[in-house]
């Protein structure tokens, strides 16, 4: 059973910053989604487990930027100039395949809340 544990989340104002953290029991391929109230979950950022590509939601290039260690099989999302449309819960994921990874991965963590004020 695969499990991801995420920290990091919590309450800043607008063009703040904040770290996520998410810590998985094996190598993945591991990203980022979110889902903000009354919306669908979306897809925010992903790296290979190899740390040889990154990729980006159209709505978070500039701002964010995800990173790992492969040494704790752990993903990092910085997240910069925070807008109160950031506001959401923030899950993590993984899978074994890049591609399932970015549109419907088999693993999830428990989410932690993002809440940006104005």
């Amino acid at each position: 059973q695969v499990q991801l544990v995420e920290s990091g989340g919590g309450l800043v104002q607008a063009g703040g910053s904040l770290r996520l953290s998410c810590a998985a029991s094996g190598r993945y391929h591991m990203g980022w989604f979110r889902q903000a109230p009354g919306k669908d979950r979306e897809f925010v950022a992903a790296m290979r487990w190899t740390g040889s590509g990154t990729y980006y939601a159209d709505f978070v290039k500039g701002r964010f930027t995800i990173s790992g260690d492969n040494a704790k099989n752990t993903v990092y999302l910085q997240m910069n100039s925070l807008k109160p449309e950031d506001t959401a819960v923030y899950y993590c994921a993984a899978d074994g395949g890049f591609s399932d990874l970015q549109v419907r991965p088999h693993y999830w963590g428990q989410g932690t809340q993002v809440t940006v004020s104005s």
